[in-house]
C-alpha cells in the first residue's frame, strides 16, 4: 500500500480562552479584559494547523466527542478544514472534553484547567487500521488519554500495543505530551517511546521523562544537559527523531544522532498575543517536514516558524498559514541569543 496523509488521534477540546490582566493569589481577584472560544487539544489544534499550511495532503481526525454543542462545533470546524472524521465518535455518557486557558494579558503566559470529559474513553478499539491509510500517526496527548494510558501486560500501555500495531502496517509513529503536573510520566510515557519514530516534545515534558533538569531554580534553561536529554529519550527507544522545544530554541537529534540547535526569533514584546496551541504548532511543522521527506535542519525552522506565527494571535490556530508565508518571519526577526 502507498501510504498517503496524516493522521492524529488523541485529544480533542473546546477551549475557553480567557485573557487577565494579573494572575492571582489565592483569594484574590483578576479581572478578565477578554473572552474567546476555539477548539483545541492535539487533534483538532495539529490537523488543522497542517490544513493551513497545505490545503493537498490528506489528514484525518481519530477521538472523542460528547453529543453536545462543544463537540458539534468541534466536529464542523474539522470538516470545515476538510479533515476526514469518520472516526472521530460521538458518546452520550460523556461530554466533550473542555479547558479553560487563562493567558496573562502582558506576558503571554498560560494557565490551564481541564475537563478530561469524553477524551477518556478513547481506546485501541476505536483505531480502524482498515480505514487509516496514512503514512504517519501521531498521537497527543498520553497522560490525559486514561484508556490508552492504562497497563498493558505485554507492552506496558495500551498506546504502546498501538504504535506496535501501526509500525507493523508501515505508519511511522509520532508522539506529543502534555505538561501535567505529576510523577506519572516514568511510568506512562517510556513503553510507547519503544515503538515511536518521532518524539516532539517540550522541556517540561522531556525533563520528566529523563529525569533530568532542564530549568535552575531561577527558571533558566540548562542548555548543557539538552544533548543528554535527547540521547535518554533515544535510549528510551525512540527510533527516528527526537526534538525537544522551549521558549528558547528548539533541540534534537535526527536517525543518525546527529544534534542540532535551533534558537527561536528574538521578538518585539508586543508581538506575542497568546502562546495556546503554539506547542501543536511546532508539532504540525516537525509533521509536515517528515511528511515531506526534509531533513532535521529544515524541520526545525519549520516548526519554529509555526510556533512563532502561532504566537501572533490569541487563538489556538489563527496564526497560522501556508508554509511560504511562515517562512519569510526569518527576513523579519533576528534569532534569540541562547545563553542569554
Amino acid at each position: 500500500m502507498d501510504r498517503v496523509g496524516i493522521t492524529i488521534g488523541g485529544i480533542i477540546v473546546y477551549d475557553y480562552i480567557k485573557i487577565i490582566d494579573n494572575y492571582p493569589k489565592v483569594g484574590q481577584l483578576a479581572n478578565i479584559l477578554s473572552m474567546g472560544y476555539s477548539v483545541g487539544g492535539a487533534v483538532p489544534n495539529t490537523l488543522i494547523d497542517l490544513a493551513r499550511m497545505d490545503n493537498t495532503i490528506f489528514l484525518q481526525a481519530i477521538g472523542m466527542i460528547g453529543n453536545d454543542e462543544a463537540g458539534k462545533y468541534v466536529l464542523e470546524i474539522l470538516k470545515k478544514n476538510n479533515i476526514n472524521t469518520e472516526m472521530v465518535y460521538i458518546q452520550n455518557n460523556a461530554a466533550t472534553s473542555f479547558t479553560d486557558d487563562v493567558v496573562i494579558e502582558s506576558t503571554g503566559e498560560r494557565t490551564f484547567f481541564h475537563y478530561r470529559g469524553a477524551n477518556t474513553l478513547l481506546d485501541i478499539s476505536h483505531f480502524d487500521f482498515a480505514k487509516i491509510h496514512s503514512k504517519i500517526l501521531h498521537i497527543g496527548y498520553p497522560l490525559l488519554l486514561d484508556r490508552l494510558d492504562s497497563e498493558d501486560i505485554q507492552y506496558g500501555t495500551k498506546l504502546a500495543r498501538l504504535f506496535s500495531i501501526a509500525q507493523k502496517q508501515n505508519i511511522e509513529t509520532s508522539i506529543d505530551l502534555v505538561s501535567e503536573n505529576s510523577d506519572r510520566f516514568s511510568k506512562i510515557v517510556p513503553p510507547a517511546l519503544k515503538y515511536t519514530d518521532y518524539c516532539t516534545i517540550n522541556e517540561i515534558e522531556a525533563s520528566l521523562t529523563t529525569n533530568i533538569p532542564l530549568r535552575n531554580i531561577t527558571g533558566k534553561l540548562i542548555i548543557n544537559n539538552m544533548k543528554k536529554v535527547c540521547f535518554k529519550l533515544k535510549e528510551m527507544g525512540v527510533r527516528r527523531w527526537v526534538i525537544v522545544h522551549c521558549p528558547e530554541g528548539a533541540f534534537a537529534l535526527d536517525e543518525d544522532d546527529n544534534y542540532y540547535i535551533q534558537p527561536s526569533f528574538d521578538l518585539p514584546k508586543d508581538y506575542i498575543k497568546g502562546t495556546v496551541g503554539a506547542g501543536d504548532a511546532f508539532c504540525a511543522g516537525i509533521l509536515y517536514s517528515v511528511y515531506q521527506g526534509w531533513n532535521m535542519s529544515t524541520a526545525l525552522k519549520v516548526g519554529t516558524a509555526s510556533a512563532t506565527a502561532c504566537l501572533s494571535k490569541s487563538g489556538t490556530t489563527d496564526g497560522i498559514s501556508n508554509i511560504k508565508n511562515m517562512m519569510k518571519l526569518f527576513d523579519y526577526f533576528p534569532p534569540r541569543k541562547l545563553g542569554e
